[in-house]
């Protein structure tokens, strides 16, 4: 049976993402919270639409998602390593500023 040269560019295991922006507790809340979400996915799609599930179930009425990237490294400080590390475990963690 020949081997096939494994041509798929997608990585072997999820990517630790971290989506930044600001989200909204209500329909009159103007100044909103500024927020990072780390999670696993595996692209960057499925990470907005598992952020934004998250953020609805923490009962945020709207979000503007401004960065997404992924890590490459372990944050050093908290309370990113935390979340990191949640991350890896399946979980997804909103940091929220302010």
């Amino acid at each position: 049976m020949p081997i096939m040269p494994d041509n798929d560019n997608s990585p072997e295991e999820p990517l630790v993402f971290v989506i930044i922006g600001k989200a909204y507790e209500n329909e009159s809340d103007e100044e909103g919270v500024e927020i990072h979400v780390m999670l696993r996915a595996p692209d960057d799609d499925t990470a907005v639409r598992e952020a934004l599930n998250a953020l609805a179930e923490e009962g945020f009425f709207q979000a503007d998602l401004d960065q997404i990237g992924t890590l490459t490294d372990v944050p050093d400080e908290e309370p990113h390593a935390s979340a990191y590390q949640g991350a890896l475990e399946g979980e997804v963690s909103i940091i929220r500023f302010g």
